[in-house]
């Protein structure tokens, strides 16, 4: 009998045109506007008091994305929790030390005049049919926190730096797990914490990653949502790793073929190594897609609100980093 009805559905489906979603679109549909605004307008709320690494507002914001990975079926990377916790110092502020994770670089600091701020990265991840090969996505999701000196608006709200990067993460991780397809490799969510203070986060998960030689790939968002000229609202750079040009073409590609309306300056580089997350894998060579919309008047600005993100560009460039994500994934080679 359950044959029956399911030929009959079949059959009325073909007769009215309708056709099967396969795994990859119904993931990319998923995607919309709506969801990436809610993220944003909550990451960037004046109550989260911009963000700032090891603050209160910061640990909330950890929180908040680890039910998000829970909510939507993704499994934490690390046994029953979504939380990779580390420990920062630096010198007392007086002498301007940048803050440092590794394990020599604590030691020396401790025997002295320091200071210490505790963090954390949120990292989920679908397990893929090649257990020994990873990619990842990436956004962090921490900010500059607020001054209370500052005349007027003292708050730095991070809307495009980088609300704007997590959101295109966290839609993206939603579209792989209503894919219901399991990837190729495994697929890695991560959310760094304490970027704004030296890359924190994406350096401690590589030195203590027992699996680094193993990462086939890595998706950085920084920034993402805003133009930097308004004559151009569909810019975009898509920084990638030269030695892979399958990169820049699945790009090409999936422009012309999903009608995604961007108009990206392709940057090609050895090692795309820089101020973002990006680095410590392009250090490591491992390959790297880096998406970015360059900077602004409002960059590290208290006016970096969410009314002034441009949403169909964000939208458009989660779905075109959807379907490199989902490449990186699953394609054999590249």
């Amino acid at each position: 009998m359950y044959k029956k009805i399911l030929g009959a559905c079949c059959f009325l489906a073909a007769s009215l045109g309708v056709q099967a979603q396969s795994p990859m679109e119904k993931g990319l549909q998923s995607i919309s506007r709506e969801k990436a605004e809610a993220i944003v307008e909550f990451l960037a709320n004046d109550n989260l008091l911009g963000r700032e690494a090891g603050q209160r507002e910061s640990r909330i914001v950890a929180r908040y994305l680890a039910s998000e990975l829970k909510e939507a079926g993704i499994q934490p990377l690390a046994g029953n929790t979504y939380y990779q916790p580390f420990e920062a110092c630096a010198v007392e502020r007086q002498q301007k030390g940048r803050y440092q994770v590794h394990p020599d670089s604590l030691a020396r600091l401790k025997q002295g005049t320091h200071r210490s701020l505790q963090m954390a990265n949120i990292l989920g991840w679908i397990p893929g049919e090649r257990t020994n090969e990873y990619v990842i996505i990436g956004a962090h999701f921490d900010h500059i926190g607020y001054d209370p000196a500052l005349a007027g608006d003292q708050i730095y709200n991070g809307a495009d730096d980088n609300a704007s990067g997590v959101s295109a993460a966290l839609q993206i991780a939603r579209a792989f797990a209503i894919s219901g397809q399991k990837p190729l490799r495994n697929v890695i969510f991560a959310f760094w914490d304490g970027e704004e203070k030296g890359l924190l986060g994406s350096k401690f998960f590589l030195q203590t990653c027992p699996f680094a030689k193993q990462i086939k790939g890595y998706l950085n968002f920084d920034m993402i949502g805003r133009n930097n000229k308004p004559e151009k609202p569909r810019h975009v750079v898509y920084f990638y790793t030269e030695a892979h040009p399958a990169f820049g073409q699945w790009l090409k590609d999936d422009i012309a073929e999903y009608g995604l309306k961007l108009e990206p300056d392709y940057r090609p580089w050895d090692r795309p190594a820089s101020g973002s997350d990006n680095a410590p894998f392009a250090l490591q060579d491992i390959p790297v897609i880096w998406y970015h919309t360059d900077g602004h008047p409002d960059y590290h600005q208290p006016s970096d609100h969410a009314d002034r993100i441009n949403w169909e560009k964000l939208t458009d460039i989660t779905r075109a980093a959807f379907l490199n994500l989902w490449n990186l994934a699953n394609e054999e080679n590249y």
